[in-house]
């Protein structure tokens, strides 16, 4: 018959069991990582816990602005959400969906990028402005606009109010700056030159083939930096339509040198961008897979490690809601050059918006 110490003896050996068996399976067993011993995972846990945090009303995206360090020798590389026509249209013009609430003129996209303008005017005190648009792409060839005294705006949109064509923002190039993103590409093995305002670069709405910075340039610009905008140069650099994360990665790392020689360099792109699905343009109307593509986003660039954060980046694009965020990539490849451009240092979510978020990276 059992003593009472055979009976506790028993049961120790139950609960010992249960207690060291997981363990042992966790750590010991051939083949299979420990979760608590993977730096990736904690990282991905640690990032997406302070998601929670990131700016996302006003008041959070201008602290978050406010605190950017003021570093004029070494300028962080932005990824902003350059926005649509929308922005532009005349605030008493009624259009449906998800894109009026969101990226109209009264929504919170343009009163960030109102707020996040004079900032980066403030902080840096750039000599020069060189911005990749998701609306300009070469294959082959790097193209950088050379425009001189005043840049030319090609109006690449179809179908739009009367007033729209006729939005004003007046700025100027600067040869130096195109000759100089010109050699660091030559430097770096690219066929690359500049274009002038003698060669059409697209079509325009208005009805002609023509040169210009797209709407992705100067719909954001006119409320970042008002309509006339001549003190401080504007450069614009196609992006690759290869579409690759990788290539396009490359072409920002390779104008790295720019940051340290005052040049402001900027990505517009959007998160989201699907003319499909109006609703996924708004978080209240999105599917719940579009959501979590946006959740995975900022995860991503979230991570502060610099080599796992590069690794979550590119499997976006692998995403379960990837293609119903993007039929196609030319939305969503700018945030990899400004990644490339400040692929070392830290990164700062500026406004975790849905599907309109900015990013700095290189701090």
């Amino acid at each position: 018959m059992p003593t009472k110490l055979h009976i506790a003896c028993f049961i120790l050996s139950i609960l010992s069991s249960i207690i060291l068996l997981p363990r042992f399976q966790f750590f010991h067993k051939p083949g299979l990582r420990s979760i608590f011993s993977s730096s990736s995972a904690y990282t991905t846990l640690n990032s997406m816990a302070s998601n929670a945090t990131l700016p996302s009303n006003q008041a959070q995206w201008r602290d978050a602005l406010e605190a950017l360090p003021s570093t004029p020798d070494n300028i962080p590389a932005f990824f902003f959400a350059h926005g649509s026509p929308a922005l532009a249209f005349p605030e008493n013009y009624s259009f449906g969906g998800g894109l009026s609430s969101w990226q109209g003129p009264k929504g919170p996209l343009a009163k960030f990028l109102k707020d996040f303008g004079p900032a980066l005017l403030r902080k840096y005190k750039p000599r020069g402005i060189v911005v990749f648009s998701a609306h300009w792409e070469t294959l082959g060839e790097r193209l950088v606009t050379e425009y001189g005294d005043e840049n030319p705006l090609l109006m690449d949109y179809f179908g739009f109010p009367p007033e729209l064509y006729k939005l004003k923002f007046k700025s100027k190039g600067d040869v130096g700056i195109s000759q100089r993103i010109v050699e660091l590409y030559k430097d770096a093995g690219y066929l690359a030159r500049t274009t002038t305002k003698l060669e059409p670069r697209g079509q325009d709405g208005r009805g002609f083939q023509g040169p210009g910075l797209d709407h992705g340039v100067f719909v954001p610009f006119r409320l970042m930096f008002g309509e006339e905008f001549m003190d401080i140069p504007v450069v614009q650099v196609a992006i690759d339509s290869s579409m690759k994360p990788e290539d396009n990665w490359r072409l920002g790392k390779t104008v790295t040198a720019l940051r340290t020689e005052g040049i402001l360099v900027l990505s517009g792109g959007l998160t989201i961008h699907n003319l499909r699905d109006m609703a996924s343009f708004a978080p209240e109307s999105a599917k719940p897979v579009i959501k979590e593509f946006d959740k995975a986003i900022l995860d991503a660039v979230t991570i502060p490690d610099m080599e796992e954060r590069k690794k979550a980046m590119f499997a976006l694009t692998k995403h379960a809601g990837f293609r119903s965020a993007h039929p196609r990539e030319d939305h969503f490849v700018p945030l990899y050059v400004a990644a490339g451009a400040g692929e070392t240092g830290e990164v700062k979510v500026l406004n975790a918006l849905h599907g309109i978020p900015t990013v700095a990276f290189g701090l």
